[in-house]
């Protein structure tokens, strides 16, 4: 298959066969939570990180992030 053959289904199935860690995407969940990250990383993330990982990091993290709000305010509330 030629690369002008390529479907996007074809992109999203390799992509979500990377063979990264989830670590790797909570990593980079957590650097993006925080709104700094190199040029050069966000790169690799894009080309290396499992997309499936990233959401399932990002779901994640906002729930968390969400939970401890919620603790913040009801101690502060007290």
């Amino acid at each position: 298959m030629t690369q002008e053959q390529r479907t996007s289904a074809d992109d999203l199935r390799d992509a979500v066969q990377r063979k990264s860690s989830f670590g790797q995407s909570m990593k980079a969940v957590a650097w993006s939570f925080f709104g700094i990250r190199r040029g050069a990383d966000h790169q690799n993330d894009i080309n290396q990180l499992n997309p499936v990982h990233i959401i399932l990091a990002g779901l994640l993290s906002a729930a968390l992030f969400v939970g401890l709000l919620v603790v913040l305010v009801r101690w502060i509330a007290g």
